[in-house]
């Protein structure tokens, strides 16, 4: 693949796409990253293959230096979360929609052929209707899941009017090794993890029944690089989730079991702006993209146990 970009790529996903563009043969893959949420240590055992840019996607003049005659950029720069977009929704507009208008401006400027756009199934929002399928009608139910579809209907625009091929990836409750559990706003696997090796009940937000698609990271990152390749697909929105559903309930039981412990859960108030049930239609993705996931949830969780243990260990100094 000819010079790849990644923005965010020192993020959770973007340095697990990272590292999958290393292996799938490019020769050397460029990071824009401003760094705020991501960290230049997710990229440390490839660093010799990156060229890291700290550049802010919200200042167009850094960015379309740093995306100006990339092959293909992979736009995964963002603020990815449902409660911080409601108590602090200015820097996520500003980085959601302005920062992705920016990417696709640079890109159709610079002479990039293709982007592939890190979209949300939080677009979905709280239609009742299993599993979700592109074609259904979005009702976004936070600011963040407005943002990202705006960059959906950006990320269109651009290709009918600009000629730059996207193509829009509706993530689905992405998990895996370097995400980070140390913000409120992780993601709810990353601190059911960190609970689970600290032995300290999880807090769920609400009865623990909502369900979710939870999708492996490594899975994420093949069907990211195969929209890329695909010669189909210029201008489509495919679902990148695992096509399964889990509740939180049973999920933390797995993990339980997993580790061998008995560790009750705490429940809370339900969290503003969250849908109660979500999984994928991955029928297009595999027809489109010749997609189909490889992990199942007791095998990604169990890397991702491992992967974490492992990092706690490391950084107390054991061996």
């Amino acid at each position: 693949m000819n010079r790849p970009v990644v923005t965010g790529g020192a993020g959770f996903i973007g340095s697990s796409l990272v590292r999958g563009l290393l292996a799938a043969g490019a020769g050397r893959v460029t990071v824009v990253d401003n760094l705020l949420t991501g960290r230049e240590e997710n990229l440390e055992e490839v660093r010799g293959s990156v060229e890291l840019i700290r550049a802010d996607i919200r200042n167009y003049a850094e960015l379309a230096a740093a995306l100006r005659g990339a092959g293909t950029v992979f736009h995964l720069a963002a603020i990815p979360s449902v409660p911080r977009s409601i108590s602090d929704p200015v820097p996520s507009h500003e980085v959601n929609v302005d920062g992705t208008f920016n990417v696709l401006r640079a890109c159709a400027e610079g002479g990039v052929r293709r982007v592939v756009y890190a979209a949300s199934s939080s677009a979905y929002g709280g239609s009742e209707v299993l599993p979700k399928v592109e074609s259904m009608a979005p009702d976004p139910r936070s600011p963040y899941a407005a943002q990202k579809l705006a960059g959906e209907y950006l990320a269109r625009t651009f290709h009918l009017c600009f000629g730059v091929e996207t193509v829009s990836l509706r993530y689905f409750n992405v998990y895996g090794p370097r995400q980070d559990p140390s913000s409120p706003y992780s993601g709810v696997l990353s601190l059911f993890i960190r609970s689970l090796l600290e032995r300290t009940p999880p807090l769920i937000h609400g009865d623990g029944g909502q369900s979710r698609d939870f999708t492996f990271v490594e899975d994420v990152v093949d069907i990211t690089i195969k929209a890329a390749r695909a010669r189909s697909a210029a201008g489509g929105v495919y679902n990148a989730g695992n096509g399964g559903r889990y509740t939180l309930n049973s999920v933390w039981d797995l993990l339980q079991s997993i580790e061998g412990v008995k560790i009750p859960a705490r429940y809370g108030p339900p969290r503003g702006g969250d849908v109660r049930h979500s999984q994928a239609d991955v029928t297009a993705a595999a027809r489109d993209l010749g997609h189909r996931p490889r992990f199942s949830l007791e095998e990604g969780l169990r890397r991702t146990v491992a992967w974490h243990r492992d990092a706690r260990m490391k950084k107390s100094g054991g061996s």
